[in-house]
C-alpha cells in the first residue's frame, strides 16, 4: 500500500519561487500554495498542511504578520512554520524565531539544503504524531484509551448540544475477570480482553459510535444521536455477542465470559454535566453487577 505524502503549503508572492520550490519538493511531498498572507491563512485553516514555508517579504501582509495570526489561530497554531527569504541578518532571524519560526530557508535556493531542512521538520511533526496517537490508544487492545474517549465526548457533547440529539453511555464490565486471571493466568487474562475487544468492533455497526478501554476490565460505549430505546437494543446486543464468544487459549482451554452492561441516556441541556452522566452509567453497571450478572440495566 502507498504510503501517503506529508503536506506542504508554500507561500510566495513570486511565481518563480513557487515553482522552484515545488520542483525541489514536489517528488516527496503534496504541495499546497498561496500567493500572499491572507490567502495562506484561510488555505492553513482549510487544508491543515504539515508544514508552512512562508516567504517573509510579501506586499500588503508580510510574513511575520502572516505567522503571527497562524500561531494565534486555534486551527492553525500547532503547524510548524519555516522562513523562506533573502533576509539573512541576526535580527532579522532573531525575529522570525521569536515569533515561533521553526527554521529558515535562504534564497537563492539551494535544493540539497531546501530538501534537507524541509525533511527534518517533516520528521518532528511524524514523530510528534505517532507519540499523540500512541497516548490516545490502550496498547493491549488497541482500542481507544480513557483519554481518547474523553476528547471524542466531549467533542459530541458540544455537537449533541446544539443539535438538540439524545447522548447514549453504556458501562461496561467483564463478569468475575479476577477469577480467570487466578485461574488462567495474565496472559490468558491478557487473551481474553484482546478478544474481548475484538467483539466491540464488530457489534457497533454505526461509524459514529465509539468504544474504549476504561480501564482493567472496564470498557464504555459512547452512542451518540442515540435515544433510550436505541442504547438499550446496542447493549443487549453486546451482551449476547460477548455470552456466545468462544475463547481458545494457546493450551488448547477455552472458556466463555459474560459482561455486564450499565445504560445511561440523556438529552443534553446546556448544564448537563459530563460527570454526572458518567456517574450514572456507573451507577447503572453497579446495579448490573448486583442484579446478578451478565445483565442490562437502565439508569431509572
Amino acid at each position: 500500500m502507498e504510503t501517503k505524502k506529508n503536506t506542504l503549503l508554500i507561500v510566495d508572492d513570486e511565481n518563480s519561487n513557487l515553482k522552484v520550490l515545488t520542483h525541489i519538493l514536489g517528488s516527496s511531498y503534496t504541495i499546497y500554495t498561496a500567493s500572499n498572507g491572507v490567502s495562506a491563512i484561510q488555505k492553513a485553516k482549510d487544508l491543515k498542511p504539515d508544514l508552512i514555508l512562508l516567504d517573509i517579504i510579501m506586499p500588503e501582509m508580510n510574513g511575520y504578520e502572516t505567522l503571527s495570526v497562524i500561531k494565534k489561530t486555534e486551527e492553525t497554531h500547532k503547524i510548524p512554520v519555516v522562513f523562506i527569504t533573502g533576509l539573512s541578518s541576526a535580527d532579522d532571524e532573531e525575529k522570525g524565531l521569536s515569533l515561533e519560526a521553526a527554521d529558515y530557508i535562504t534564497k537563492p535556493f539551494s535544493a540539497p539544503i531546501v530538501k534537507l531542512r524541509v525533511h527534518n521538520q517533516i520528521q518532528i511533526v511524524n514523530q510528534l504524531r505517532m507519540i499523540e496517537q500512541l497516548s490516545m490508544v490502550d496498547q493491549l487492545t488497541k482500542l481507544p484509551n480513557r483519554r481518547s474517549f474523553d476528547s471524542r465526548l466531549n467533542l459530541e457533547w458540544r455537537q449533541a448540544i446544539r443539535e438538540k440529539t439524545p447522548i447514549s453511555l453504556l458501562m461496561m464490565d467483564l463478569d468475575k475477570f479476577k477469577l480467570i486471571n487466578d485461574n488462567y493466568g495474565h496472559q490468558n487474562g491478557d487473551l481474553v480482553l484482546k478478544k474481548v475487544a475484538e467483539v466491540f468492533t464488530l457489534s457497533l455497526r454505526r461509524p459514529a459510535d465509539f468504544t474504549a478501554r476504561w480501564g482493567g476490565e472496564e470498557f464504555i460505549v459512547l452512542l451518540p444521536n442515540t435515544a433510550m430505546e436505541g442504547a438499550l437494543e446496542v447493549a443487549e446486543h453486546i451482551r449476547a455477542d460477548i455470552e456466545k464468544t468462544l475463547i481458545s487459549f494457546p493450551d488448547g482451554k477455552e472458556i466463555q465470559i459474560t459482561i455486564s452492561i450499565g445504560v445511561t441516556s440523556k438529552k443534553l441541556e446546556k448544564t448537563s454535566s459530563v460527570t454526572a452522566i458518567l456517574a450514572d452509567a456507573d451507577k447503572a453497571l453497579y446495579m448490573a453487577k448486583e442484579a446478578g450478572r451478565n445483565k442490562v440495566i437502565l439508569f431509572p
